[in-house]
């Protein structure tokens, strides 16, 4: 158990190595954030001031909470109503279609990228939130998985609440939905992480400096001769802020959404 637990230790210092030095780089003094001393000599807040006064960070966290908690609304809404209907309806093509869709998620996401870029264009969508949001808002991986997990509710609940006169809104609004809460808070939890996290595709449907998201933004701490390393840090530790917090306090309903979610009884 003694080694066990010394193996345990190690490995999860190596996993949160990055961040800690993320951390204590952030509030280095310019010019030192390579230096032999591990603990900066003089801590300064100046980093995370800088940040926020003379490259707009606060603009473009605004802009990522905009992005992602919409998509991430928007696609778990979508995702659960396309799953209560292929859970709990009968229709023709059923599985079939059901199979043609979750066999469109071995397809690499890149190859999306060309004729979604067309579409936004020819919309006249470009430098808009929703280019940044409606494009991904068709969720097949989040389908999938509120299906398994919807597919564990006892059919029998339906069927009383059909007796008692429910319409299919008040089914999915007021027994599926509460019953699903882990796995829906999941996914909404996935999707979040996804779009605040996501830099290829807001950087190829924006170019006014006014939409950039955090991705973005952290890309541009960089003058002509000098990488901004202490800059980057202090603005990479304030981007995690929202996925740490959202975590801890949905980490319940993630954990039980993930191990019962996957798989079916």
């Amino acid at each position: 158990m003694i080694l066990l637990y010394v193996a345990l230790t190690f490995a999860a210092f190596v996993v949160l190595f990055p961040f800690i030095w993320m951390i204590i780089t952030a509030f280095k003094q310019p010019g030192t954030e390579f230096s032999s001393q591990i603990l900066p000599s003089k801590p300064t807040l100046e980093n995370f001031k800088r940040v926020f006064t003379e490259f707009g960070f606060v603009r473009y966290f605004l802009n990522s909470t905009i992005v992602a908690v919409s998509s991430g609304v928007l696609a778990t809404l979508l995702a659960s109503l396309a799953a209560y209907a292929f859970t709990f309806k009968n229709f023709v093509f059923k599985e079939k279609m059901y199979g043609l869709i979750i066999a469109s998620m071995m397809v690499p996401g890149l190859m999306y990228v060309v004729p979604q870029f067309a579409i936004i264009n020819k919309l006249g969508w470009m430098n808009t939130y929703r280019a940044m949001i409606v494009p991904h808002l068709a969720n097949v991986f989040g389908l999938f998985l509120l299906r398994q997990y919807m597919g564990t509710i006892p059919k029998s609940l339906i069927d009383a609440a059909k007796m008692d006169g429910a319409n299919d809104l008040q089914i999915y609004g007021r027994i599926v939905i509460p019953l699903s809460l882990p796995i829906v808070a999941t996914l909404f939890l996935l999707t979040f992480q996804f779009h605040w996290s996501n830099f290829l595709w807001q950087l190829i449907v924006t170019n006014k400096e006014n939409l950039y998201t955090v991705p973005v933004g952290l890309a541009m701490f960089k003058q002509q001769h000098e990488e901004l390393y202490t800059l980057k840090m202090a603005a990479s530790a304030v981007s995690i802020v929202p996925i740490s917090l959202i975590f801890v306090f949905a980490q319940r309903y993630f954990i039980e959404g993930i191990t019962r979610g996957a798989v079916k009884e």
